[in-house]
């Protein structure tokens, strides 16, 4: 992955966190199943941190979206929501690929 893509930093904290859990499991004894469990776990513990911003900008846009939708507000209101809603978006959530 280019450091100069936005989500470098999430990508290397997803793997040190499989990496951590593999060399966890390694470690310890126990069921095979378990171990590959274990792993799974910390993988979606780390993407579930990592994209727990983006989640919350999309519940909060499609909230003002709905409202929008609902023809309650006239255009200038609209746009002025809009636009509100997009300043408030967290730096890290602005113009960065998911994947």
């Amino acid at each position: 992955m280019q450091n100069d893509n936005p989500n470098t930093e999430r990508y290397i904290a997803i793997a040190r966190a499989c990496l951590k859990a593999i060399n966890d499991t390694a470690e310890n004894s126990g069921d095979r199943e378990q171990k590959i469990q274990a792993v799974y776990e910390a993988i979606d513990t780390a993407f579930q941190a990592e994209f727990a911003d983006y989640r919350q900008s999309v519940a909060i846009m499609a909230t003002v979206l709905e409202r929008i939708a609902s023809g309650q507000l006239d255009g200038e209101k609209a746009t002025e929501l809009a636009r509100k809603t997009l300043d408030q978006q967290p730096e890290n959530t602005r113009k960065a690929m998911m994947h």
